[in-house]
């Protein structure tokens, strides 16, 4: 009996011979593009609306963490390699997002977080805030408050320019007073354990300290500005925070750094990152929240996500699954 089986091999070789059958005589020359390969791709910015409020997603850049069994532990390097595998991801280097978020709740323009600034701690790929906020078209004199989710490197150091001035100076800045006084205290920069503390103390004291004056400690549970709701979320730092931005009874959470990844930290919640604080802490809380959203339907966006890092999280055995928003890129008719 003969063998029908096809492979997609053998249908797409098979394709081509009809092809070269109808098209007997024909000698194809390979196209020569007339234009040079590109290297920038659209700015990077993304709007959207959240009840009355807008919200505006722009990007730092990404921060490449390169292999990643040295900033996933508590599992075998095999197992992460087979989840990002699994997943289509390069298992040999965790490339995350910067996903910052500009709300706009009617009377104040909010910014969340700010980025790596000129750092090139991570490599050259960050640092670019500023530049995606003039491609957005927003003026960076123009934002109100600066809400910082906890003071790493990669939310607080965008503050100031490598000058030494504000880059948004009319802005006052939230944070929790536990992150505040953790990564600014001076003691901290005699520590040898974890590699990264001294680096972090100076960039947090650089871009915090001077503006002492203008920074205001929210309240867990407290709504501080129109509309935002701090909510504490510790363990990747001492006083790391979360937000539920609440509009026309819609709600949804700015999640910041409670998960890093979005497959391996959802696949395996309780798995722990490097650069928490306290990373058993760090495990509940990010189940926790992730359970919270879940349950609650919360649609969320989350700094370090693929961008723009907006949807939703559902449960799926022991863990979670992130599902992305579609972007709406024109307005739809009313």
């Amino acid at each position: 009996m003969r063998d029908l089986t096809l492979t997609r091999r053998h249908t797409l070789f098979g394709a081509a011979a009809v092809a070269g059958t109808l098209t007997t005589g024909f000698t194809a020359s390979p196209a020569e593009a007339k234009a040079p390969l590109a290297t920038d791709q659209a700015p990077y910015f993304y709007r959207f609306k959240h009840g009355s409020m807008q919200g505006t997603v722009i990007s730092d850049g990404i921060l490449p963490l390169g292999e990643p069994s040295g900033s996933f532990l508590g599992t075998s390097k095999e197992e992460v390699e087979q989840i990002l595998t699994g997943n289509f991801l390069d298992p040999s280097n965790v490339i995350l997002e910067q996903n910052i978020l500009i709300l706009n709740t009617g009377s104040k323009l909010v910014l969340f977080d700010t980025g790596m600034g000129e750092s090139q701690l991570f490599g050259p790929t960050p640092g670019r805030m500023m530049e995606n906020l003039a491609a957005a078209g927003i003026d960076p004199k123009d934002i109100d408050a600066i809400v910082c989710t906890h003071a790493h490197c990669d939310h607080v150091w965008g503050i100031m320019s490598a000058g030494g001035s504000p880059n948004f100076p009319n802005a006052q800045i939230y944070i929790s007073q536990a992150d505040f006084e953790f990564w600014t205290d001076e003691a901290k920069l005699s520590w040898s354990e974890p590699g990264y503390m001294k680096a972090f103390v100076e960039g947090a004291r650089r871009n915090l300290m001077p503006n002492r004056d203008r920074i205001i400690f929210f309240k867990d549970g407290e709504e501080f500005l129109p509309g935002i709701q701090a909510m504490y979320a510790p363990g990747h730092t001492v006083g790391h925070s979360i937000f539920l931005i609440t509009s026309d009874g819609q709600t949804m959470a700015a999640i910041g750094d409670t998960t890093h990844h979005h497959v391996l930290l959802l696949e395996r919640p309780l798995m722990e990152f490097a650069f928490d604080t306290d990373p058993k802490l760090s495990a509940q809380t990010r189940f926790k929240v992730l359970d919270m959203l879940a349950q609650e339907r919360i649609p969320m966006i989350a700094y370090h996500f693929p961008w723009p890092g907006i949807g939703h999280i559902a449960k799926v055995g022991e863990g979670f699954h992130f599902y992305p928003a579609p972007m709406v890129m024109q307005t739809l008719p009313s």
